[in-house]
């Protein structure tokens, strides 16, 4: 789909003077919805639900064309995705300033997963130009990306089919308003960062996600082989939901599913001590459990620090491919081996062999 730029709106007669041409784009396009930069309480309550994982993929606003203030044919068009936390950061960090935000269909996800995902992408954004008729609300041809939205977009792919040219922001929604004072952005926005206190603020949602499966994990344990079982299950999932995220930048490996092995290893070494000595076991079941705990701990852990690589802007999609494909055989094997070991020294045990 080709959309054709217009010619430029005539002056509404029935404005007053002064008054800016925005009444006569509102009237001829009803569907165009205003929005303030302000946050209500229960957008902060979306929020937080949003990072507990509570309804996670229903934290999204319609797509659409959005006013913030009161814009003119020649304001600003910034481009978003349509996840609550995404749309809600620029809106509210262009608080009293007057501009349109034209949000794609990205499913209810961030600007930077969709971009993987290709929902952030290039048929999209050419898609939601055509539908809201923006050639006929603004007169200039320019839109306003986030940058992390880059993979997902071909710019010249963009204009060819549009007419509209790319340009890229600045990474961090707060850097907009000096950004649209000058339209540079300066090496420090065009720096990604990820520090601690953006990595622990994902660690909620990660373990929300893996809580079902470790509490019945921990449950059988518990039953089959004790309290200090079951906390090793705790302790295997907090290591690659918490504790893996926090010593992400210094885990000395390159690979998150190495580093999740690193983790994990390490933790499982108590437990590996300690749990085959509360059996009673001779010492060649109490080597063979303790392999089977390390074994167990570690591929736990590095599975969901592999599972990590779509919450940082560290990985690419090819990255991440190629780590799955290649990790992902390594970690059924150490579980399943694991378990195996387990199962045959609970069978042992109880047929009154050990």
């Amino acid at each position: 789909m080709t959309v054709l730029p217009e010619e430029d709106p005539v002056p509404d007669p029935s404005s007053s003077p002064g008054q800016p041409p925005e009444s006569r784009a509102a009237r001829d396009h009803p569907e165009i919805l205003s929005i303030t930069g302000t946050l209500t309480f229960t957008n902060r309550l979306d929020h937080l639900l949003a990072r507990w994982g509570v309804n996670r993929m229903g934290h999204r606003v319609d797509p659409g064309l959005y006013r913030l203030g009161n814009p003119d044919p020649d304001s600003p068009v910034l481009v978003s995705a349509n996840y609550t936390l995404s749309f809600d950061a620029v809106r509210s960090m262009l608080a009293g300033t007057d501009c349109y935000i034209l949000v794609l269909d990205t499913k209810g996800i961030n600007v930077w997963c969709a971009a993987g995902k290709g929902t952030f992408g290039t048929d999209e954004l050419v898609r939601r130009i055509g539908i809201t008729r923006l050639a006929s609300v603004v007169r200039h041809r320019t839109l306003i990306l986030p940058q992390l939205g880059a993979p997902g977009i071909a710019a010249h792919e963009v204009r060819r089919r549009s007419g509209f040219r790319v340009e890229y922001g600045p990474v961090h929604a707060r850097d907009l308003p000096r950004y649209l004072e000058t339209r540079r952005a300066t090496p420090a926005m065009r720096r990604v960062r990820f520090p601690l206190k953006d990595r622990l603020v994902l660690t909620p949602i990660e373990f929300v996600h893996a809580a079902p499966a470790t509490f019945l994990a921990a449950l059988v344990l518990w039953f089959l082989a004790g309290p200090l079982a079951a906390l090793a299950a705790f302790t295997a999932v907090l290591a690659g939901t918490v504790l893996f995220p926090a010593l992400l930048p210094i885990i000395p490996t390159h690979d998150f599913s190495t580093k999740g092995l690193i983790i994990g290893g390490v933790l499982a070494l108590p437990f590996a001590l300690t749990l085959p000595a509360a059996f009673g076991l001779p010492p060649w079941a109490m080597l063979l459990a303790a392999v089977a705990v390390l074994l167990m701990m570690a591929g736990v852990t590095s599975y969901l620090a592999l599972n990590f690589t779509g919450c940082t802007p560290f990985t690419s999609r090819t990255g991440v491919k190629k780590e799955i494909f290649s990790y992902a055989p390594v970690m059924a094997a150490l579980g399943g081996a694991g378990t195996g070991l387990a199962l045959l020294l609970g069978g042992l045990r109880f047929a009154g062999v050990i």
